[in-house]
């Protein structure tokens, strides 16, 4: 296993860490170590990605298990976030049925023998949702932060539905035939 699948899998990894700390007790000191774990995982979705096109290292477990690790983490804080009331349900439900169809997407496509790389809007829609996330899990106590936090919260969900839309339309050739 190369250096970029075992960053994955430390992202992996970290996810059900970052959920525990968050409930382990209701503490501000958590809440930063969880935000801290959470931001580590989230670099080493840059860092491997580096790592493995700069090293000629991908491999099809990399392109398969990156972005599962990344749906893994974002739906994590995305359903802590819903349960401490910190995102709406449909925010949720956008993001999910977005990373949903295109994981069906990217099934059919390895059926054929396809796999299928993310897009631009797609990674934009990754860090963006990443920052949001970081930003909203501070609840930082600062008067302007419920503004600073709705728009980062719409930004990410715009850029969901964005990269979603993006998946569907280059991708819609791997279902004819199928139909």
């Amino acid at each position: 296993m190369n250096l970029a699948n075992k960053l994955t899998l430390l992202r992996v990894v970290l996810m059900p860490i970052f959920l525990v700390v968050l409930y382990l007790v209701d503490d501000p000191i958590n809440k930063y170590i969880g935000v801290a774990i959470f931001v580590i995982a989230s670099l080493t979705d840059l860092l491997d990605g580096y790592i493995a096109r700069s090293r000629n290292l991908i491999t099809d477990f990399g392109k398969f298990m990156d972005p599962l690790a990344d749906k893994l983490l974002v739906v994590a804080a995305l359903i802590y976030m819903l349960d401490k009331n910190l995102i709406a349900g449909w925010v949720l439900v956008v993001i999910v049925s977005r990373e949903f169809i295109v994981s069906g997407i990217r099934l059919v496509a390895a059926s054929k023998g396809k796999v299928l790389a993310a897009s631009i809007w797609g990674k934009i829609k990754t860090a963006v949702t990443m920052v949001m996330i970081t930003i909203v899990l501070l609840e930082l106590p600062f008067t302007f932060m419920n503004t600073v936090d709705w728009i980062l919260i719409m930004t990410a969900t715009g850029f969901t539905i964005l990269s979603g839309i993006d998946y569907i339309i280059k991708n819609y050739s791997i279902f004819k035939g199928s139909m």
